[in-house]
């Protein structure tokens, strides 16, 4: 098992510092949020991707890949039945295919409820047949540069679109292709009905593209009242065994007190 850090946390950090912290306590990769590495993704040019790639493998780390995809952007949506939205939402996604590829990441993950909730008086269905058209349209480009696209299941609280792990499932086996999987959350599969455990265990490994370790309270693994230790039995079950990654949501009392407490927690399982 290797664990990461999604690097986010670190806010104006420079990317060296953090690529060094992460190695001194152990982890062995970076997730990026595209928005602390430029403004836009069209403005990020190759020379600039290779040299952040350069940056985290020369500290001995792997670029994981890539979440918080659509972050500061703007008249870009997902499920949106205006062509121009969409379209625009398509091809930034490629766009971060691309970015992803040339810092040699294998991942990005699709959460983004705000570009993917259902507009005004839209059907389930409507919203479901233009994600996974949307999705279905870059798989190539994808396939292309080693890329895999996990959809991200998310609570109620934050969208209105797929909202579940069995619906990650449903939309991995329709679209049915190698770079396309579900995204496991332990923050929002507690936000289901059952244990997250038994979410964990229905899941078959070759659908499963990645995976986020946090707590519903917004930090780290073991940070809350979440118990990792039937996660963790529920994990080697069904064979994972590539990268667990720290995602949180709140940064205090600092980033490198989350960043160790969440590694602690880690080492105790893994």
């Amino acid at each position: 098992m290797k664990f990461s850090l999604c690097n986010e946390m670190f806010e104006d950090v420079p990317l060296s510092e953090v690529c060094s912290t992460a190695r001194s306590l152990g982890y062995h990769g970076l997730e990026l949020a595209p928005f602390t590495l430029c403004r836009n993704a069209y403005e990020f040019s190759v020379d600039a991707r290779k040299e952040a790639g350069r940056i985290v493998r020369d500290h001995g780390l792997e670029v994981v890949g890539l979440h918080w995809l659509y972050v500061g952007t703007e008249n870009m949506h997902m499920t949106s039945p205006c062509k121009t939205l969409w379209s625009a939402a398509r091809d930034y996604l490629e766009a971060l295919i691309g970015i992803c590829a040339d810092m040699d990441g294998t991942v990005l993950v699709i959460g983004s409820p705000n570009q993917r909730s259902l507009t005004d008086g839209q059907s389930y269905e409507d919203g479901w047949h233009r994600a996974t058209a949307l999705f279905e349209s870059v798989l190539d480009a994808a396939a292309e540069r080693n890329v895999t696209l996990c959809v991200e299941p998310l609570s109620p609280k934050e969208t209105d679109f797929l909202n579940t792990v069995s619906d990650g499932v449903k939309m991995v086996h329709e679209l049915d292709h190698p770079n396309f999987k579900v995204h496991l959350d332990v923050k929002a599969m507690s936000a289901e009905d059952g244990e997250v455990a038994e979410i964990i265990r229905a899941t078959r490994l070759e659908d499963i593209g990645h995976f986020h370790v946090n707590d519903p309270n917004l930090y780290g693994p073991g940070m809350g009242d979440v118990d990792y230790g039937p996660i963790a039995e529920a994990v080697n079950k069904v064979g994972w065994d590539k990268w667990l990654s720290v995602e949180v949501f709140k940064y205090d009392p600092d980033p490198l007190t989350i960043a160790r407490e969440s590694m602690d927690c880690l080492k105790r399982y893994w």
